[in-house]
């Protein structure tokens, strides 16, 4: 199970407080621009970097449009972690990007 969040309360969120951000787009995809802080763990290599998310930490899951993050979540959310997936990715990301 994971918690839903749409893009304009991430937004809001991520004003108020550091969050930790999991862009599982691809690399390519990713280096065309990308919420400031996150991290790229491309959902197609997901498992073998389980390494570099912290489990003890809330998770935030982005991809394009909320389809790919929704796949890492329930993956992520049956193996313990703390996720929410932000709907409407990167397609509805209004702020700026790296």
């Amino acid at each position: 199970m994971f918690n839903s969040i749409s893009m304009d309360e991430f937004g809001q969120k991520q004003k108020k407080e550091k969050v930790n951000v999991i862009d599982v787009r691809e690399a390519g995809e990713f280096s065309s621009g990308h919420i400031p802080g996150a991290i790229n763990i491309p959902l197609s290599e997901f498992a073998q970097h389980l390494d570099k998310i912290e489990k003890d930490k809330e998770q935030y899951v982005v991809c394009l449009s909320g389809a790919r993050s929704s796949v890492a979540c329930d993956f992520l959310g049956n193996n313990g972690y703390t996720v929410v997936n932000i709907m409407g990715g990167m397609s509805a990301w209004r702020g700026d990007i790296e």
